[in-house]
């Protein structure tokens, strides 16, 4: 592996010693793999379930004795594409695993024969299929189970973003699913997604296909004391300084999103000198760059969206935190439309994934935007900016 040149790793794999806490979810999450479980794992967007996954799945007792798969579903819109994300996944996997094992899911997935290809340049098989392959997408749905519980060790597969399957048009792939994964005997799931209320709808409701069929976890925030502890540590391991203070501004900034967080930190990280200090200036350069860097974006992204979706989108971000949304104080300070308009704007905006329904410390529904860059560059752009 290429040496570490910035502890702050935000892409790819992340190796035990800059892996920043969840050592107690790590071990339940283990614990209840290796004891036949499956999991609901929930929790806000970017506070670290896909990390925490492939954390767990790099652990010895999971990665001498199964196999792991991991599956991001958010892109999917229907039972189709859902088939064709679990079979690339799987299939990726299983061309790393040997001829017996590639054999194997040709012999097992046979609605697919035919359709792999070869990488011209590697000589390895690849997953060459269009969604037109998949014609009849329940028949490979079983297939593919079928592959997993032929397979010579027990399967883990990670689906994130499970509620989706829930917003497909198809009305039955929650009873699909579950009369199959109910089945197998060598393959356990973790069904880890970002929309706790649709979650606990699907595995809490008793009519519900999937009620009560896996142990409910949910991935708290990173404690405070925690992170700016481990952050002080690594820019001291790296002959630079960094205030615990400064620290906590950032983890407040961001409400505890690990990822927000760690970018911030990993640009800061890099613009600061050897034996130097990051400060706050330092730290507002560095959170200015990447709002800089991702303008385009954001406004590429926010182009097609509804006017009235976009004001209430602004309205959320420049509160940070917002409850009461269709309540006449917030309508009013914010010049939205109608409470009806604004709650229909809000059902879209949850639905396309940019912003997420949670709880204060109260119990009261609030909202904030999944992308916390995003908020700080409307905050910036058309508020009064934001403050570290």
């Amino acid at each position: 592996m290429a040496k570490v040149t910035n502890p702050f790793i935000v892409q790819g794999y992340i190796p035990e010693e800059y892996f920043c806490d969840r050592e107690e979810e790590t071990k339940r999450v283990v614990r209840y793999l290796t004891n036949g479980n499956n999991i609901v794992l929930s929790a806000p967007r970017r506070v670290g379930k896909s990390k925490l996954i492939e954390h767990c799945f790099v652990q010895p007792e999971i990665k001498d004795n199964y196999y792991t798969i991991f599956v991001d579903i958010m892109q999917t819109g229907n039972l189709q594409e859902f088939t064709y994300e679990l079979g690339k996944a799987i299939f990726d996997v299983t061309a790393s695993l040997g001829s017996k094992m590639k054999k194997l899911f040709a012999q097992t997935v046979r609605s697919l024969q035919g359709d792999f290809g070869f990488d011209y340049f590697t000589n390895q098989p690849k997953f060459s299929l269009s969604l037109g392959n998949i014609s009849n997408p329940q028949y490979t749905i079983e297939e593919i189970f079928n592959f997993l519980e032929e397979a010579d060790k027990p399967c883990i597969v990670a689906i994130d973003e499970f509620q989706r399957i829930a917003q497909y048009p198809e009305k039955n792939v929650e009873a699909i699913l579950r009369t199959h994964i109910q089945r197998l005997h060598n393959c356990h799931f973790i069904y880890s997604g970002s929309e706790y209320h649709l979650l606990g709808q699907m595995f809490l409701d008793y009519n519900r296909p999937f009620y009560q069929s896996s142990t409910m976890m949910t991935l708290e925030k990173i404690e405070r004391s925690k992170y700016g502890a481990f952050a002080v540590e690594h820019f001291e391991e790296f002959g630079k300084h960094i205030d615990i203070e400064n620290v906590n501004r950032v983890y407040d900034l961001f409400d505890g999103n690990t990822f927000a967080m760690h970018k911030t930190l990993n640009t800061s990280f890099s613009i600061t000198s050897d034996g130097t200090e990051c400060d706050l200036l330092t730290i507002h350069k560095a959170i200015d760059n990447i709002l800089g860097e991702s303008e385009h974006d954001f406004r590429t992204r926010l182009m097609p969206m509804s006017l009235p979706q976009k004001e209430v989108l602004y309205a959320i971000a420049r509160s940070g935190i917002a409850m009461q949304i269709t309540g006449a104080e917030f309508v009013k300070k914010f010049h939205l439309g109608s409470p009806s308009s604004v709650q229909s704007a809000v059902r879209k905006l949850l639905s396309d994934g940019w912003i997420a329904e949670i709880y204060n410390n109260d119990g009261k529904k609030c909202y904030q935007l999944n992308d916390m860059f995003l908020m700080l560059w409307i905050q910036q752009t058309y508020g009064e900016g934001y403050v570290i």
